[in-house]
């Protein structure tokens, strides 16, 4: 359930949502290296998510406390490991009741909560999942638009990390340094380079077929080239470690078989 296209994040996604946020892409790779995961899709390509029980209470009205008291309690916690166990918590939400399961589970890199479907501009929390589902670049919208429901726009145009960080996370921000991990990385992106999209697909492909480049971040390290380097080995080609155009290509053609 739930697995969909998995496709990465684009040029032209990004750009769209530089566009309608009217920042620059130095601040949008600040907000997605220190607020998401760093990758939307898990390696099996269902999207990333995280159920929370005491959302799945409210929206219940504590209708299933007793029958299911880790899925539904006025406290939040007890989430348990996360990656495919998220999924297995859903799945039995869902099996109580769907749309409220739905709701209660946050989706994606900016991991939106379901129940926030509507004002990110999804309409229905089951259009939310359906794009979360397909494409990086839509969990990254759902993101955009939870920044501009909340009025962060401006903020983050501005450079206002303290005031973006305690808006974004809540009153406690400064317990992880949201604020300042921000500045960081904006300084550091401003300054260059960016994450390179092509190699950051390439890994995301990579840990679809069942290499380990290690993190999803567009960042060329050992673990990275090694997989490449598997990946060439596997598929007969020249074994360089790089992502050239035969490797991107075989690749490519290997998803879509």
């Amino acid at each position: 359930m739930f697995e969909g296209s998995g496709k990465p994040l684009s040029e032209a996604g990004l750009a769209k949502a530089a566009t309608d946020l009217g920042v620059g892409l130095p601040a949008l790779w600040a907000v997605m290296t220190v607020e998401t995961k760093g990758c939307g899709f898990l390696p099996d390509r269902r999207p990333l998510v995280l159920f929370e029980r005491h959302v799945f209470h409210k929206r219940t009205n504590g209708t299933f406390d007793a029958e299911a008291p880790d899925l539904s309690d006025s406290k939040a916690g007890g989430y348990g490991a996360g990656g495919a166990f998220q999924h297995d918590r859903l799945a039995r939400a869902i099996e109580l009741d769907r749309t409220a399961a739905l709701e209660s589970a946050s989706w994606g890199l900016g991991q939106v909560m379901g129940y926030n479907a509507a004002s990110v501009g999804y309409g229905d929390v089951e259009k939310m999942v359906q794009a979360m589902c397909d494409s990086e670049d839509a969990q990254f919208q759902g993101m955009v638009g939870f920044i501009k429901a909340n009025n962060l726009s401006q903020i983050l145009q501005h450079g206002d990390w303290e005031t973006f960080a305690r808006r974004y996370n809540g009153p406690d921000f400064r317990k992880n340094r949201y604020d300042e991990k921000l500045a960081q990385e904006h300084t550091r992106y401003v300054k260059g380079p960016l994450p390179d999209l092509k190699l950051r697909a390439a890994q995301l492909r990579l840990t679809y077929l069942g290499f380990n480049p290690g993190p999803v971040d567009g960042w060329s390290g050992r673990r990275t080239r090694d997989a490449l380097s598997q990946f060439q080995t596997s598929r007969k080609l020249p074994v360089t470690g790089e992502l050239d155009g035969a490797t991107l290509s075989a690749m490519e053609a290997t998803q879509l078989a």
